[in-house]
């Protein structure tokens, strides 16, 4: 239940866009640089399990903190519905949804791999891709809606409804059945783990994948001047959004599919570099629509964006499923969930940078709200700088190095399984 309200959360990103485009009167670089830091959250999950296994509240680890992180959710959207009038403020609110989201994401999946260890292998699997299924759907529910509701009510009230998520999340952490701990920090525990994982991570068949994943991932992004573009020079209504969203997460559980029946078994340095090459070429597709090029051939703006977010998604999520492998398969026996916490953390400080890095390209070549001459020059760009880290493809494992990696004991894959859905759910949460 609670992976699906996660998943719900979703209704508000449309909302948020369209009020830090319309009411706040950002540019392109600017909603760009305010959503980078309001990710900030998710770039030091590791602090959050390591807070949470150490430092008991009232003599337990899991539920005080859900119930925290859903109180806070509510208060961030509810600050967003009444009291935020300036970017700051917005940045501040939707940093702490953020923050409410990554905790109780930690603390979820901390109790989803407590219940693995004790369950079979094929029970644990069960188990998590019922918790994935569930985030998918409450995805799914919101995608259209998102749009739907922003068509016929303010983002203000859209805020309110989205208030009531996190609410429902303290209240389910209630009926959480946890044992009582007594000691109040577990110093050993912690020293020990630390150890572990300096030890993991100074291994070189660890830090040179986790290099060029990050170098992969940290290059620039014209998603906010995307946005604008559309609703600005195309006039995209939210409800139209609404469905492109909908198309895109049907889309990414159609490359997740396509990847598992097909490609799982290719060798991590061919499916990156042809993916990383195929989607580099489709991106470029979208100079069509930037250009209106699309007009003077027949296809209208809105199918032409619906066709290609579909197969872009699909593209994009079978590049992107080779990271979550590839990250389950370096995590070593013993560390596995706070490392792999870690190795995503990496991951998503590589998205700031995106953010960040995309919002300096935009700014110097003066795409903002109403000015999209150079529009296809940032595309270009961000097609192209993708292509970067392909001479460092040798830093990823070859086909004998990742099969060795893979061989763990059944408890790992247990908890390596339940860390890969938990990332698949995050990805479907975003989109």
């Amino acid at each position: 239940m609670v992976y699906f309200v996660q998943g719900i959360l979703g209704l508000a990103r449309l909302a948020v866009s369209f009020f830090l485009k319309d009411e706040l009167h950002l540019s392109p670089a600017e909603v760009s640089a305010l959503m980078g830091i309001a990710a900030l959250p998710w770039m030091v999950k590791p602090l959050f399990g390591f807070i949470s296994d150490g430092l008991p509240i009232l003599g337990y680890r899991r539920r005080p903190y859900l119930i925290l992180s859903g109180l806070l959710g509510t208060a961030a959207w509810i600050m967003m519905a009444t009291v935020v009038h300036t970017a700051w403020a917005a940045t501040l609110a939707i940093a702490l949804s953020s923050l409410s989201v990554a905790v109780s994401d930690v603390i979820v999946d901390s109790l989803v791999v407590e219940r693995a260890r004790s369950e079979s292998v094929r029970d644990a699997g069960s188990l998590q891709s019922l918790t994935w299924g569930a985030s998918a759907i409450g995805g799914l529910v919101t995608a259209y809606f998102s749009g739907l509701l922003l068509q016929h009510f303010t983002s203000q009230v859209v805020f309110e409804i989205t208030a009531t998520f996190p609410l429902i999340v303290s209240l389910m952490a209630g009926l959480i059945v946890e044992a009582r701990v007594t000691e109040s920090y577990n110093w050993s525990a912690i020293k020990l783990q630390v150890k572990q994982l300096r030890g993991a991570i100074t291994q070189k068949s660890i830090w040179m994948p986790t290099a060029f994943l990050f170098l992969w991932q940290a290059t620039p992004t014209a998603d906010s001047a995307f946005f604008f573009f559309s609703t600005n020079e195309l006039g995209f209504q939210p409800e139209f959004l609404g469905r492109i969203r909908l198309v895109t997460s049907v889309a990414a559980l159609l490359g997740i599919w396509v990847f598992q029946r097909f490609l799982k078994a290719v060798p991590f340095r061919v499916i990156f570099g042809w993916s990383t090459v195929i989607s580099a070429a489709l991106g470029m597709t979208t100079l069509l629509l930037v250009t209106h090029t699309n007009r003077a051939i027949g296809i209208d703006d809105q199918w032409f964006s619906l066709g290609d977010s579909l197969i872009l998604t699909v593209m994009g999520q079978i590049a992107f499923m080779p990271v979550l492998v590839l990250a389950a398969r370096l995590c070593p026996p013993g560390v596995e969930a706070t490392l792999f916490a870690l190795l995503m953390s990496i991951y998503n400080l590589a998205g700031f940078l995106s953010y960040e890095s995309g919002a300096l390209l935009m700014h110097w070549l003066g795409v903002d709200e109403t000015n999209f001459t150079n529009l296809w020059i940032v595309v270009v760009i961000t097609n192209l700088t993708t292509l970067l880290p392909l001479p460092l493809i040798r830093w990823l494992p070859g086909a004998d190095e990742a099969q060795d990696n893979g061989v763990l004991p059944e408890a790992s894959i247990s908890i390596l399984e339940t860390e890969l859905v938990t990332a698949e759910k995050e990805l479907v949460t975003e989109l």
